[in-house]
């Protein structure tokens, strides 16, 4: 397939012939008739006392299914060159392996810098949803290779904000993970060049505290620099670069948590130098991905009206969005984050995510006998498949095949059974 270029001189990977393509190849690795029967149709299964409902809202996002389009695009459309991917695509580990096995290679980390030097202008590299840092862009545009950038639409909508506290002088409070790729290339938005400019990070509402008493009172310099290390930027000094701030945040993370954070730098700043002055001192936008949102509402509401035994959260165990639905879940009943359905060991035993000592761990008796009532929710980089798989395991669990819980007409219509022949009827 030769390359195809437009008049701006850019590669076009989303040409009709491409995407019919690329399509087919997607709904062949993640589509789900099982998921898309109960989405549809807003129902649920319910079989020999065990009864599955899914969240209104879960899985791929458009985001997610953008970047993994881009992604399969470019391996149909760059045959035969080098393709690499900054990091992981998404955080789905089953996403990043089927992108291995189609020939993508994983360009590597070390204390946070990509090895670039063997790059050439021949190659191709995708940057994933999450972004890049700019000097990893910027180095790309130097080799002049081929570069895939599927940064989601949500994150640059953060950058854009932090690029104006940046222009105003403003020093940015990311609300975020300062170890997640989003927040690097997020903060590497909000310094410029020439200096001058500052970020800091805060995770926990317990940090927002450190920092906003910080801003009323003063406090030790060098125990704040030590409390936020590697959470800031080069020459950040608590003392000068806390004066005027603006709010942003990892679009990933809790809405409520980070409306949280703003409402109390807000305080912190009217409190320091009275309301009236507000405007100099402190700034704040919603970022907030409206996908991870409705995720987040969906799980609220099932919580809140489903009367259910357990949760079970689906999703890489580093996907930040994710997490947060295993959070909101854990607070109410038992929950289990699981990987994929490899994790359901039997109806006795359960292999799950201890977000808590962030290890896997195992828990017993995790699947009550008799009627049983499971909700299940997913975040925003998991396909439907692994959702399927982890439905079709628990039915196995009571001696049943899912699909036959499905209407025939639908597992006719979607190739689950073969078509009745009606010839034999007019004979």
């Amino acid at each position: 397939m030769s390359i195809p270029v437009n008049a701006a001189g850019k590669v076009n990977l989303r040409t009709p012939e491409v995407m019919k393509l690329v399509q087919a190849q997607v709904e062949g690795h993640y589509r789900s008739p099982v998921v898309d029967y109960l989405r549809h149709t807003k129902s649920y299964l319910s079989a020999n006392g065990l009864t599955v409902k899914l969240a209104k809202a879960f899985g791929f996002c458009y985001g997610v299914e953008r970047a993994i389009n881009m992604a399969y695009s470019a391996a149909k459309v760059f045959a035969g060159h080098d393709i690499y991917l900054l990091g992981e695509i998404i955080h789905n580990p089953e996403v990043n392996d089927q992108l291995q096995v189609m020939g993508i290679k994983q360009l590597k980390e070390s204390r946070g810098v990509y090895d670039l030097d063997g790059l050439t202008r021949e190659d191709v590299v995708i940057v994933p949803a999450f972004g890049a840092e700019v000097k990893v862009l910027n180095r790309l545009n130097e080799i002049g290779c081929y570069k895939v950038d599927t940064t989601c639409g949500d994150v640059m909508s953060v950058w854009k904000r932090v690029r104006q506290y940046r222009n105003q002088g403003t020093t940015s409070i990311i609300h975020g993970k300062a170890w997640h790729e989003e927040t690097k290339a997020t903060v590497s938005q909000a310094i410029s060049e020439s200096g001058g400019t500052h970020y800091l990070v805060v995770f926990t509402l317990d940090e927002t505290d450190y920092v906003c008493n910080y801003i009323r009172k003063g406090g030790d310099k060098n125990e704040f620099l030590s409390k936020f290390e590697g959470a800031y930027s080069p020459g950040f000094d608590p003392d000068q670069h806390l004066v005027s701030v603006g709010v942003a945040n990892q679009t990933t993370m809790m809405k409520n948590e980070t409306e949280e954070v703003q409402r109390r730098f807000e305080q912190a700043m009217a409190d320091r130098y009275g309301r009236e002055a507000l405007e100099k001192h402190f700034r704040k936008a919603d970022t907030i991905c409206g996908a991870t949102q409705e995720r987040q509402d969906a799980l609220s509401e099932m919580l809140g009206v489903e009367r259910m035994n357990l949760l079970l959260v689906v999703g890489g165990y580093n996907s930040s969005n994710t997490s947060h639905l295993a959070e909101m879940g854990e607070a109410v009943l038992p929950t289990y984050f699981i990987k994929n359905s490899e994790k359901l060991i039997s109806a006795k035993e359960i292999s799950h995510y201890d977000q808590h000592h962030q290890q896997e761990k195992i828990s017993h008796d995790w699947l009550p006998e008799g009627n049983v009532v499971v909700g299940i929710t997913a975040g925003a980089s998991c396909p439907n498949n692994l959702l399927e798989e982890t439905i079709r395991r628990l039915y196995e669990f009571r001696g049943i095949d899912v699909e036959t819980l499905l209407p025939h007409d639908y597992r006719e219509i979607v190739g689950l059974v073969p078509p009745t022949d009606t010839s034999a009827a007019h004979h």
